[in-house]
């Protein structure tokens, strides 16, 4: 493993799978929700996670975070078993990954600056209230919001502003992983879009792995390095669109296959040409000038 500058931390998670699942059982009652589910996540990518209704995807990511307690199985995050009772309790692998609930889940009552405070009081006592705001102001930026965003209440922010708010205080202790809870959720095109560039941007440049929950075809084509599709209480499936669509599960044919699932693809394809054609034209231009 090697040294880093993180928060607290000297190390980096350096195995393939900072995730590993195996065998889970979740259920409510006698509505078994998750049965015998696996899976693996790769470092660094961005996996999406997708599925139907009531298929526990949401369910599956607090199981991984420790929100939810599943009857039975394993869980593995950056090397750790989650759910084996640790006489120091599971605060320190806590404080190397970020979340973003749907809907941003900012304390209402504090501002964007404070809401990113929260995990650096958590889990850094140490530092001081100067220090901790100057964090939080770059997190403000990073998160793509301007400056004067950091002393406004959630209230006071649109819609995406809250997102990005949210994102800012799921990347305040610089994680490791990133668990993103339909993050487009309730946008309009354009700022799904942006929400989309930003969190391939954080990845590329961060380096963190992002498990990734969504419904939007157009955030799996364009960031998603694979897709985990969950369906009859499993994961029945992992790997790229293109892998995904060799395979003729109804459900798989059907989200893909779809109107929207058509839509999406035609959508890459035309924004691939227009990358190809604007790519084609520097390079004619900087040949131009040798």
């Amino acid at each position: 493993m090697a040294s880093d500058d993180r928060l607290g931390s000297t190390v980096h998670y350096a195995g393939d799978f900072p995730i590993v699942v195996e065998g889970l059982k979740n259920s409510f009652g006698s509505q078994v929700i998750h049965q015998d589910l696996d899976l693996k996540v790769r470092r660094g990518e961005i996996l999406g996670v997708v599925g139907g209704s009531g298929t526990g995807k949401s369910v599956l990511m607090r199981s991984i975070i420790g929100l939810q307690t599943p009857d039975e199985g394993t869980i593995e995050v950056l090397g750790e078993q989650m759910n084996t009772p640790r006489e120091t309790g599971d605060l320190d692998v806590r404080s190397r990954w970020g979340v973003l609930f749907q809907g941003g889940a900012l304390f209402s009552t504090l501002t964007v600056a404070e809401n990113i405070e929260v995990p650096l009081k958590e889990f850094h006592p140490e530092i001081g209230p100067e220090l901790r705001r100057e964090i939080a102001e770059f997190k403000v930026r990073l998160s793509g919001l301007p400056a004067e965003a950091a002393d406004k209440f959630p209230s006071e922010l649109s819609g995406g502003m809250r997102k990005r708010a949210g994102l800012a205080r799921a990347l305040a202790l610089d994680p490791e992983l990133l668990f993103l809870d339909e993050p487009t959720a309730g946008l309009d095109p354009i700022g799904a879009a942006a929400f989309d560039a930003l969190t391939r941007e954080l990845q590329d440049t961060l380096g963190h792995t992002v498990f990734l929950i969504t419904h939007d075809l157009d955030t799996l084509y364009e960031i998603c390095d694979r897709v985990a599709v969950l369906a009859d209480r499993q994961v029945i499936a992992v790997g790229t669109i293109p892998e995904l669509l060799a395979l003729d599960h109804p459900w798989i044919q059907e989200y893909f296959n779809g109107p929207r699932g058509r839509a999406a693809k035609a959508a890459q394809g035309r924004a691939l040409s227009l990358a190809r054609e604007s790519k084609a034209a520097m390079d004619k231009r900087d040949k131009a000038g040798e």
